[in-house]
């Protein structure tokens, strides 16, 4: 159907075409086909066009003026050349223009007619009238007069009429010129500045300096502005009590910084005076620094106001976060003025007013949330500021509120100017609020102070406001949401124009809450010093342990850094808890509150915090690192209990014969233990990988780390078109430690309640696998202190076929053979042992001999190899440990007792081995505390503080993750590979046995 329309009207173009329209159809067909189409052509802007030329805004480009015409003023047409009429002007390039007679040579003002000039032409062929006359070219119907007249305009006292500006009508004379001189003349001795006309035998306030200075640049200059209507502005506000010039008058003096210098006559000096001999007038609202009149620009001109407009008087309204009085908006609004010093209107400061940096008004309009740190920053072209504020906007900011009586209010909100100065002192720049000089009203752009010479100019100076900070403070111990003003801060940055396209300013504005933390800096103190004491008991009775375990009773420097790495370790979890109470409590009383009674710490108060968290993690370490290194330097010994079953013929080499033999016992059950011992040296009670994962899931993907934004929501979602607050680094390590606490608990009870009951506990399973294997562990991880792990075998033997090895493991679980416990008739098989120093002298004698083949060469004995030397010292060690076990030396006996409950809750032995060694029954399999297992706690603190330390430092949570997990395997790997080599050296066996 489409096809046969389009066919239709195909054949109707045709059949109107004429014949010579078809050959020219066909031609620009052909044309545009043959020929590539371009879509480019030659830039022009409008001031490149010559006099005699107009820009074409359809075209885009320069167009040749018709005959008898010229460029008009805004380029984008032509008219006539003086002495010619138009005749025709529709608005489009077709403008007809005709000559005008020689008896009627001027053009009238609407250039439509030709009229006759008396008073002769003026460069534009238009009628000339002298001062103080206006041209008449019509009468009062609008009849054309064939003669132009110039009327003089009655300047007698009756009439006190003068031409206007344009000098087509007359109008009354200024008031000030009639007030003064009874004329439309300000002849001497009055004084004319501004365009008013003062009388000289008054008080007039001295002639004042019209010098803009720029503090930052190092320059000044002479101010345009201020040389045309600051005088003029302080003579009419004191005079005449004119309004919008004392408007004037105090946007000039907030132009200037707000300084003041009683040695020049500036503009706030002046508006000082004009302040001072005002008193009479009385003030506004009750206000002392509110002068009737006048702006309100300055809370006193005495240092030392401040604290008092600051900290003395609560806002009386209150604010909350939840419930059915919930109020979270700030309504700040604003009295905005001209620079003419006219009133334009109250505006709420939503919508960005106060924010130069552009953004979307739902993310602007966050910054008025309550609760809601706010931080805001762009880089602004200058081009762009010049563009937009071409003239400056003063602001005298508000807090509306409503009452018990729901009758609203206007609270004044104090200014804190950084650039303003005291007697050319930068007062507001120093901390102590004693010294500051709060101030009202505001700008955002000055780009008319640093006009010279010529107001329609590119100014040389600009203003900017690049820095603005509300800061809202919590009145102390507030249970109902109370606030002291908030102050706004505002910093400005004079920039030298030099080429406004290739330049540009950074600016920010932001929201900051405060409450005064020193409560909470006491408390943590006295935790501090309570915990901090505490943990100095524990690290001497640690020390003290530690002296009884290497049978030292001499207090020496080891004695003293032993103990201050103990100290370490208990100091670190002091700053951990610390630091995890203060998070969480920030996290949950700020997070949890209706009526708003705690605001979070800002990032200046969060120093110390973040101090403690770096100690914490220091200390951590210190002990992590010792725990490390006294795992990998242990003494273990692998106690072999089996027996040759009888004897074999053994060829002797160099004899030729034979001889009979005890069958050797096999080392693959050694060799066996030692690689699972080897291999539950880096178990812990969770999951490393699993924590890590967990945590990033529920951080990232559930939206935990959503809790440590810096506003009052509670939820886990951000919406993405809202604003964003910043993070709080309080929250986020709270959010973190609670996540990895709570986890790392979850995984430790699983794997206690469940896993290791069902599935696989590695730790019981070695205990076990020594029994099969008939080997003990004996561990020294101290010099008179260790582990003993009995694995004697209670079938005599372990090296059977698998038809025996079953028919053992029946009869024990059937209970037909005796138990596997050191002590007859039980199961007790793990032991602390505190053995006696003649013991441990024994040991090592025979260790040492052990060890030799790591020693000089001219230790070793010349009959025999080391190889064999060690052989031998290996069968020494194991014969002598095995009789030991068996008390077959009474010198060197030993007795097995329980410990007492208070024994177990120090660590430590209160009963010396002095005669015979000491076995406490452990339950527990406390020899795990010389593998990771038994360090879970230790181990998941440090990751913890590893986690959030880089978190701090980086605000990234998946990095985070990343650098954990690479440090959890780094130290894996070195606790495996050196403690492979200590467990060869110290056990005879094969590393390379070890995997």
């Amino acid at each position: 159907m489409a096809t046969r329309r389009e066919a239709s009207v195909e054949m109707a173009v045709w059949s109107i075409l004429p014949a010579s329209g078809w050959i020219a159809f066909l031609l620009l067909v052909c044309s545009s086909v043959s020929h590539t189409q371009t879509f480019s052509f030659p830039f022009r802007q409008p001031e490149t066009c010559g006099h005699n030329q107009y820009f074409d805004i359809s075209a885009l480009s320069c167009v040749p003026c018709g005959a008898n015409q010229r460029q008009s003023p805004g380029g984008t047409s032509c008219v006539c050349l003086p002495g010619f009429q138009m005749i025709s002007n529709n608005g489009g390039p077709a403008v007809i223009c005709k000559k005008c007679p020689e008896n009627m040579k001027g053009v009238t003002e609407d250039g439509w007619n030709c009229i006759s000039c008396p008073s002769g032409l003026t460069a534009e062929g238009r009628c000339h009238c002298p001062t103080g006359h206006i041209l008449v070219e019509r009468d009062v119907n609008g009849t054309l007069l064939s003669q132009a007249t110039c009327e003089r305009c009655d300047e007698k006292e009756d009439s006190f009429m003068v031409a206007n500006a344009l000098g087509n009508r007359c109008v009354r004379c200024e008031p000030t010129f009639i007030n003064t001189s009874r004329s439309c003349a300000c002849s001497e001795p009055n004084i004319l500045t501004g365009g008013l006309c003062f009388s000289s035998t008054g008080n007039f306030p001295p002639r004042m300096i019209s010098t803009a200075r720029y503090a930052e640049l190092g320059i000044s200059l002479t101010s345009e502005w201020f040389a045309k209507y600051l005088q003029s502005s302080a003579a009419a506000c004191w005079v005449y009590a004119n309004l919008t010039s004392c408007q004037t008058l105090g946007n000039m003096c907030v132009m200037n910084m707000n300084s003041y210098d009683s040695a020049t006559f500036d503009a706030c000096r002046l508006f000082q005076f004009v302040f001072e001999n005002t008193a009479a007038l009385g003030t506004v609202h009750s206000i002392l620094f509110w002068r009737q009149n006048l702006p309100w620009l300055f809370y006193g001109d005495q240092l030392g106001f401040a604290p008092q407009v600051l900290t003395t008087t609560p806002l009386p309204t209150n604010f909350s976060f939840k419930g059915q009085n919930q109020d979270t908006k700030l309504k700040f609004v604003a009295a905005s003025y001209d620079i003419r010093g006219n009133f334009l209107q109250w505006q709420s400061l939503e919508g960005g007013v106060l924010q130069l940096c552009p953004d979307t008004e739902t993310r602007l309009n966050a910054a008025y949330s309550f609760g809601t740190t706010y931080q805001q920053n762009c880089e602004i072209p200058i081009s762009k500021i010049l563009n937009d504020f071409p003239s400056p906007i003063f602001y005298d900011v508000y807090l509306e509120y409503t009452d018990e009586n729901q009758q609203q209010y206007i609270w004044a909100v104090p200014v804190l100017n950084l650039n303003l100065q005291h007697n050319k002192i930068f007062v507001n720049q120093d901390s102590n609020s004693g010294k500051w000089l709060l101030t009202r009203r505001i700008f955002l752009v000055d780009a008319v102070s640093g006009r010279e010479n010529d107001l329609g100019s590119l100014p040389r100076v600009i203003r900017i406001a690049t820095q603005i900070s509300l800061s809202i403070h919590l009145v102390p111990n507030t249970k109902s949401g109370n606030i002291y003003p908030p102050l706004i801060t505002i910093a400005y940055n004079d920039v030298d124009v030099k080429d406004p396209n290739t330049q540009s300013v950074k600016v920010s504005f932001s929201v900051t809450y405060e409450m005064n933390q020193g409560e909470a800096h006491v408390q943590t103190d006295i935790a501090l010093g309570v915990l901090g004491g505490l943990a100095v008991l524990s690290s001497l009775l640690k020390t003290a342990g530690w002296k009884r375990r290497i049978g030292s009773p001499m207090i020496d420097l080891q004695t003293v850094m032993k103990f201050l790495v103990y100290y370490a370790g208990d100091l670190a979890n002091v700053f951990f808890t610390i630091t995890v109470g203060t998070g969480l409590y920030w996290l949950i009383f700020f997070k949890a509150q209706k009526s708003v009674s705690v605001l979070l710490p800002t990032p200046v108060q969060e120093e110390d915090f973040v101090i403690y968290v770096g100690c914490a993690f220091a200390l951590k370490a210190v002990q992590f690192l010792h725990k490390l290194m006294s795992q990998i330097t242990i003494d273990i010994f692998f106690i072999d209990w089996e027996r040759p079953k009888g004897k074999v013929l053994k060829a002797v080499e160099g004899e030729g014969g034979v001889r009979s033999a005890t069958v050797p016992v096999s080392i693959w059950r050694t060799y066996f233990v030692a690689n699972e011992w080897n291999e539950i040296q880096t178990v812990r009670k969770i999951n490393p990988l699993f924590q890590i994962l967990t945590v990033l899931f529920f951080l990232e993907v559930v939206g935990f780390k959503n809790l440590a934004l810096m506003d009052s929501s509670s939820t886990l979602s951000s919406s993405p078109p809202g604003y964003v607050a910043p993070y709080s680094r309080i929250l986020r390590y709270a959010v973190s430690t609670a996540l990895w606490l709570v986890i790392g608990v979850i995984q430790i009870v699983f794997f206690a309640v469940f896993y290791e009951r069902f599935v696989e506990d590695k730790i019981r399973q070695f205990v076990d696998l020594c029994s099969m294997s008939n080997i003990s562990v004996f561990v020294l991880s101290h010099k008179c202190f260790g582990y003993y792990i009995h694995g004697r075998s209670v079938h005599g033997h372990a090296d059977t076929n698998m038809e025996e090895m079953n028919m053992n493991l029946k009869r024990e679980a059937e209970n037909l053979c005796s138990q596997r416990g050191l002590v007859p008739n039980t199961d007790g098989q793990t032991f602390q042992i505190a053995i006696s120093s003649q013991m441990r002298q024994h040991y090592d004698r025979i260790h040492e001999t052990l060890t030799r083949k790591n020693g000089p060469a001219r230790l070793l004995s010349s009959s025999a190899s080391t190889f064999e030397q060690s052989i031998k010292a290996y069968h020494t060690m194991n014969k002598f440990l095995g009789s030991f076990i068996d008390h077959v030396h009474k010198e060197m006996d030993y007795f097995i007792k329980d410990k007492l409950l208070l024994e177990r809750i120090l660590g430590m032995e209160f009963m010396e081995p002095m005669e015979k060694s000491i076995f406490y029954n452990d339950e527990g399999y406390s020899f795990s505390s010389v593998l990771y297992y038994g360090n879970e706690a230790t181990l998941l603190i440090f990751d913890l503080l590893f986690f959030c330390i880089v978190d701090l430092a980086c605000q990234n949570f998946v990095l985070a993750a990343f650098l954990t997990y690479l440090q959890q395997e780094i130290f894996r790997f070195i606790r495996n590979a050196i403690g492979q080599k200590n467990l060869a050296a110290k056990t005879l066996v094969d590393q390379r046995f070890l995997i």
